[in-house]
């Protein structure tokens, strides 16, 4: 199945939720489970968000109920984990519902991890870090299974090693795969500003090459100059931490560069500018103020 513009290539909806035949066949049948029964995944790692979508599936189960069954296992003390169907689980006991149209079925952890990232890959909004951690599980998972393992030969057999067989299966390259997973070795306060667009993704898998302590000496560079790193920032940082020669006065020093100026692009000197702002207010709340007094201005123009 593939999804329009996150180029993912997943399984089939029948390969992950079986034909009704397929489930008579297996003996599987929908059935009605109180929702205070079913927990999550143990290392659920997507988000369940109080979005717009949120809201409007809480309306639509709330009208028509939940059409699309959810899929748990037993967990060996009378009730059951969830699989696939967090969202619905949540919306569910939003509105109201007391139980869930659910499958019951029988299955190992390994194939319980893939079928888990698999379902929820097929989200249209996943953040940069919870595709990495999702690509990560599944190769581990993947490992476990007895495929190819090893990532840091190159050497080529008749199996596929994890990545490429998870490049196969997501339609990425393998390289990208190999990057995204790069992004789990980020300390959290870096890798919640990739989720957030302030480090772009190529900058970001430089960094990560960085040791934890050296990303945290970063970080705080980064903060003290109100700036974001450019690839060739990251790359130079890389390097330097893999020569054994970075230093918190080393990082504070290229993240002070001046960049370079576009073409057509106005810049001011904050030290210019932080006389008309109070203290604490950081580059990008300046920016944004200055533009609201611009537009005002212009429509009193």
């Amino acid at each position: 199945m593939t999804r329009k513009g996150s180029n993912i290539s997943l399984k089939s909806y029948e390969d992950i939720f079986t034909t009704e035949e397929k489930r008579q066949e297996t003996g599987e049948q929908i059935v009605m489970v109180p929702v205070k029964q079913i927990h999550e995944f143990k290392n659920h790692l997507f988000k369940v968000l109080d979005d717009e979508d949120m809201k409007k599936t809480i309306d639509s189960i709330r009208e028509y109920g939940v059409l699309v069954p959810v899929i748990i296992r037993p967990d060996g003390n009378g009730e059951y984990e969830m699989i696939s169907g967090h969202r619905r689980r949540y919306a569910s006991i939003m509105a109201g519902k007391q139980e869930v149209p659910a499958i019951i079925r029988e299955m190992d952890d390994d194939t319980a991890t893939i079928l888990m990232v698999d379902s929820n890959l097929q989200r249209e909004h996943i953040l940069p870090s919870e595709r990495a951690k999702a690509y990560k599980m599944k190769m581990e998972a993947l490992k476990h299974q007895g495929k190819r393992t090893d990532l840091t030969s190159c050497q080529v057999g008749t199996r596929l090693r994890a990545d490429e067989e998870l490049a196969k299966q997501t339609g990425e390259s393998a390289r990208t795969v190999q990057r995204f997973v790069r992004l789990n070795s980020l300390i959290p306060e870096l890798l919640e500003l990739v989720d957030e667009r302030k480090i772009a993704f190529n900058p970001a898998v430089e960094i990560s090459y960085m040791k934890p302590e050296e990303q945290k000496d970063f970080y705080e560079a980064m903060e003290i100059a109100q700036t974001t790193p450019s690839l060739s920032q990251a790359q130079r940082l890389k390097k330097s931490s893999q020569e054994g020669t970075c230093n918190a006065e080393f990082i504070e020093r290229i993240m002070e560069e001046e960049k370079k100026n576009p073409l057509n692009r106005v810049v001011f000197d904050s030290s210019i500018l932080k006389k008309y702002f109070p203290q604490q207010t950081t580059a990008r709340e300046m920016e944004i103020q200055i533009l609201q007094i611009l537009e005002q201005w212009s429509k009193k123009a």
